[in-house]
């Protein structure tokens, strides 16, 4: 019984009823559908305060702003050399397997939902991305729960902050502390309904799709999965193994986090829990509140091969010549289409759309014969997405030295005893088990 209050087991055993009730009463499942959609639109209302407050507070102990600078030029070619390599990653897999050859799609009729995607998908340019990037006003960007809008005024904050010379006296900073610790209890709270979201959000997919959907372009989906666990495994391994870390370890520490992911399809209702856990297991509060909502936007290692296997199976599958030296220039272009807002199911649908919207030599028609597919697509993406981004964390804090591997070493053995609470820890209380650092 005692497994049983563990939220990972409730999670689990909520999307195999899920499952079941998606096959045997595929009408009753698909009116599931508002419980995982309140579940998820709980969680993202704290998206936008718990960024703010967790990068505020740990830029606050960021006295030299070198160091600040330092550790976003780290972030930055980490997410850029690893979302490239999961891109190549990507390319050279579908071209050896080829899963659209022999499809032959030539005549393609326009999804309507597909021409509604790539239409929003056409007013997406470089220029624009950047620009997005400022809010028309600092409420604006609360209010449209933007993660990179926020970031930048939480960094502008936490500089201005931290410049100013204001401690753990000044009252803004108190009030910034005390926020944020209702937000989590906030978070625990609503964490109790997880079970819940997560049953609502696959049974709807289950029952609007059923098991056709698990059979369509089965050889795509097959080799997308395979290809993210190879990265995770061997990839992310290997860049684990470099740290002195295990990425089996981290898997199971964000397991419960996976579990939300794999059941909604969507990455951001991980985001809350994992600043708190990362936290928590070791790594400093600065580099956990910069990497972290940094990394949803801009280290998109499963969109990255993603993207890189749709580009080439729809080139394949329409029967479209598709030069080595097109895909090199393709890759150029997903470097940037596949970065931001794809923290949400079927995001990485969209870029798709704006990519293939930048490639005129491919048929955006094509985007039909993986429209039907998305919802394993996205669950993949978004899986693959959180562990690269747990990783970054990881190893930032690292190369920074503001790793606690004692700190670490407890949290996992306090998992593992079933000591920590499953909806969720309130950080200005003291864990269970050994006393914290």
């Amino acid at each position: 019984m005692r497994y049983l209050r563990q939220l990972y087991i409730q999670v689990l055993i909520a999307m195999v009823i899920a499952v079941v009730v998606g096959i045997a009463a595929p009408a009753f499942a698909v009116d599931m559908k508002p419980l995982g959609d309140a579940f998820i639109g709980l969680l993202r209302m704290l998206l936008a305060p718990i960024i703010f407050c967790s990068v505020v507070l740990g830029l606050t102990h960021v006295r030299d702003m070198g160091q600040l600078g330092r550790l976003a030029f780290k972030a930055l070619v980490y997410f850029e050399v690893m979302s490239t390599i999961g891109m190549i990653l990507g390319f050279i897999v579908v071209n050896i397997v080829q899963p659209g050859n022999g499809l032959h799609a030539t005549n393609l009729a326009v999804n309507p939902n597909v021409a509604s995607l790539t239409s929003a998908a056409s007013h997406f340019t470089a220029v624009g991305f950047f620009l997005s990037i400022i809010p028309n006003t600092l409420v604006d960007a609360f209010a449209k729960g933007e993660i990179l809008q926020v970031l930048f005024i939480s960094i502008l904050t936490g500089a201005a902050l931290s410049v100013g010379g204001a401690g753990k006296d000044s009252t803004i900073i108190k009030v910034i502390t005390e926020g944020q610790h209702i937000l989590f209890r906030i978070l625990g709270f609503i964490m109790t309904l997880a079970p819940i979201g997560a049953f609502g959000a696959m049974a709807s997919a289950v029952g609007a799709f059923g098991t056709a959907t698990l059979l369509y372009l089965a050889k795509v989906v097959i080799l997308y999965w395979l290809t993210s666990v190879f990265f995770v495994v061997v990839i992310l391994g290997i860049v684990c193994a470099m740290a002195g870390l295990s990425v089996f370890k981290l898997m199971a520490l964000i397991r419960e986090e996976l579990l939300l992911v794999l059941g909604t399809a969507s990455g951001e209702v991980a985001l809350p829990r994992l600043m708190l856990k990362l936290e928590q297991a070791g790594c400093d509060e600065a580099i956990v509140g910069f990497v972290l909502p940094g990394g949803y936007s801009f280290n998109l290692d499963g969109t990255g091969i993603y993207m890189a296997i749709a580009v080439g199976f729809i080139a394949e599958a329409t029967d479209t010549p598709f030069s080595l030296w097109q895909q090199v220039g393709v890759l150029a272009i997903l470097l940037l289409t596949s970065k931001g807002g794809t923290t949400v199911a079927g995001g990485a649908f969209i870029k798709l759309a704006a990519t293939l919207q930048s490639v005129r030599a491919l048929p955006l028609n094509g985007l039909g014969l993986l429209f039907g597919i998305d919802r394993l697509m996205a669950t993949c993406t978004a899986l693959t997405n959180v562990i690269g981004n747990t990783v970054a964390v990881f190893v930032v804090a690292k190369w920074e030295g503001a790793f606690d591997r004692a700190k670490f070493d407890r949290y996992m053995a306090d998992q593992a005893a079933g000591r920590i609470r499953a909806s969720g820890a309130d950080p200005a209380q003291p864990l269970p088990g050994p006393a914290r650092s």
